[in-house]
């Protein structure tokens, strides 16, 4: 527990402080966000704002990482699982950077070229699928020397579905498409300031506590394991605890200066970061299915756009006023703020709800 609460506050007072120096040099730079012409009329006031600021959070949870695993060399040797760094953190941390990287070079053409077209949706297909299959390939075919791996073979909900047991190539097929489907859910949700980065800070909480939860009854552990007792056969659980708490610190601390108004916008960078690394936490939890309810705004969100464009495309006529589902709202009526805190709710709800059936699950199998 101890350096997954030293990884959080180092995490959350690295953003906290080295976002405003982002916010000059973007700025000095003029890294300003381009507004889309067909965009809400409201957000052309925001022409200019800083972007990219996801770099801020993914350098602080990496940095948080390292310091974490400091705070680990501290303890007895009898206490901890891992001290070394794991495959485990280099699916992760490598989800983050490198989907965060290929938002990079979108937002850096976005900037480069003055408008909102950035990487076309081909190249930033490749890039998703390319880091999907890298790290797929390296979650299923890298075991430990206890012939664990950090994905699965079978389709997970709270745990693995052993019925539903696909192999190890269907898995990394399974793999990029849920790190295409969350990183492009988080993208299409950062669209308001402090939205994507508040629903977030929930999900990857919630992932902080299904990891230690499952770190606290991990199969891996001899004295917890040696009385038959109900455990997890997820693959370094500490790790992910750590990594996902660090994430949210760092997202809190980058929230000060995004939310409304914003001064910095997380950019692509951040948002294919954040999706990256969620969508690898799902994995390694053993908890893909699960995701459709913790990351229940993202769903909704992306869902939204589908509606959308197959309405357009086979009747010509739109359900909403304008998609993703937030700008609706805006079209309505509602202010930027009430928005986000409305959606924040519906956020906090799924996490609610999937952190209560998942330990559901744990009391019924104990019983």
């Amino acid at each position: 527990m101890r350096a997954v609460i030293v990884a959080i506050f180092v995490a959350f007072l690295i953003s906290l402080f080295a976002t405003p120096v982002a916010i000059k040099v973007f700025t000095r730079l003029k890294a300003g966000q381009p507004i889309r012409a067909d965009g809400p009329i409201m957000h052309q006031g925001k022409k200019g704002t800083p972007t990219m600021g996801g770099v801020v959070f993914i350098v602080a949870t990496v940095i948080a990482y390292v310091a974490g695993h400091l705070a680990l060399t501290t303890l007895p040797e009898a206490q901890i699982a891992q001290v070394t760094p794991t495959i485990t953190a280099l699916v992760l941390l490598g989800l983050m950077v490198f989907s965060g990287a290929v938002g990079f070079i979108d937002d850096f053409l976005k900037v480069r070229k003055r408008n909102s077209a950035g990487l076309n949706k081909r190249g930033k297909l490749l890039g998703q699928i390319l880091v999907g299959a890298v790290f797929g390939v390296v979650a299923l075919y890298f075991p430990s020397t206890a012939g664990a791996t950090v994905g699965s073979t079978a389709l997970s909900f709270i745990r693995d579905i052993n019925a539903l047991e696909v192999g190890k190539v269907a898995s990394v097929v399974i793999f990029i498409f849920v790190v295409m489907s969350t990183t492009n859910g988080v993208n299409l949700t950062d669209g308001l300031d402090g939205l994507a980065t508040g629903a977030s800070v929930m999900v990857l909480a919630a992932y902080a506590l299904i990891a230690f939860w499952q770190y606290r009854h991990w199969c891996a552990d001899t004295d917890y394991a040696r009385g038959g007792a109900y455990c997890y056969t997820v693959r370094d659980p500490l790790e992910i605890a750590l990594i996902a708490g660090a994430a949210a610190g760092a997202c809190v601390g980058f929230l000060w200066w995004n939310t409304s108004p914003a001064r910095i916008f997380m950019g692509d960078t951040g948002a294919l970061g954040l999706g990256g690394l969620i969508a690898g936490m799902a994995m390694a939890t053993r908890t893909v299915i699960l995701l459709l309810i913790l990351g229940g705004l993202f769903v909704i969100i992306t869902m939204s756009v589908v509606i959308q464009i197959i309405s357009f495309r086979t009747t010509g006529k739109r359900v909403f006023r304008m998609s993703p589902l937030q700008h609706h709202f805006e079209l309505a009526g509602w202010s930027e703020v009430n928005i986000v805190v409305r959606f924040w709710i519906i956020a906090g709800i799924g996490v609610a709800i999937a952190l209560g059936l998942f330990y559901s699950e744990f009391l019924a199998s104990t019983t």
